[in-house]
């Protein structure tokens, strides 16, 4: 059999400058699947739900490739916080967390489509918001707009001056998709990014 292909199930740009960075070539594709909370479904369950889902959900399409699917929940108070889509409720969100700190749960699969083996992973990180105005948080909206983001903020922008400390194993958690993690599951299917060439391609499908 032939050496599988890697996919990125993602159409999230911060997820494949991530994954760049192990300088492996891939192609990524954007899967369209119901990201709904299920009712009793608690965030870690909910993180790695979406992950496969996103995975299997491009199995059919691209045999024979290890497809990656990753989906991050943030919490507060293990409550889920939700992308807030609007500069009202990025406002409200980034004001209840003054001095706060919220966990993020992403959930990462590694799915080979050609054997059906699956590895999956809930991996978390920490983050305790400093004390900033309202005026702080409207000049951070208006120069970042991070509307999209669960949690409002964008860590490797602007955002990081929004906090005053980390706690956690891979700052890459933060932006999407643990490197570290995925590194591991990806030597085991024998595809170990030191042992490859030092260029990488990457291209929509």
């Amino acid at each position: 059999m032939k050496k599988p292909k890697i996919l990125l199930a993602s159409s999230s740009s911060y997820r494949r400058e991530l994954l760049q960075k192990l300088g492996l070539t891939f192609n990524w594709d954007s899967p369209n699947i119901d990201e709904s909370h299920r009712s009793n479904e608690s965030p870690t369950a909910l993180a790695l739900r979406l992950a496969e889902s996103k995975a299997r959900h491009l199995a059919n399409t691209y045999p024979n490739h290890l497809i990656i699917g990753s989906d991050q929940v943030a919490t507060i108070d293990n409550q889920i916080i939700g992308k807030p889509h609007t500069h009202a409720a990025a406002f409200s969100q980034l004001a209840s967390f003054r001095q706060r700190e919220v966990t993020f749960i992403t959930g990462l699969c590694l799915l080979n489509s050609a054997t059906n083996r699956i590895q999956l992973s809930a991996e978390t990180y920490k983050v305790k918001f400093r004390q900033f105005t309202d005026t702080q948080i409207e000049n951070y909206l208006q120069r970042e707009q991070p509307y999209d983001c669960a949690g409002s903020f964008k860590s490797e922008g602007l955002g990081i001056c929004l906090f005053e400390k980390f706690e956690g194993d891979d700052p890459n958690t933060l932006i999407g998709l643990p490197l570290i993690a995925l590194t591991r599951m990806l030597i085991n299917e024998e595809v170990d990014p030191l042992d490859q060439p030092t260029s990488f391609s990457h291209e929509s499908s």
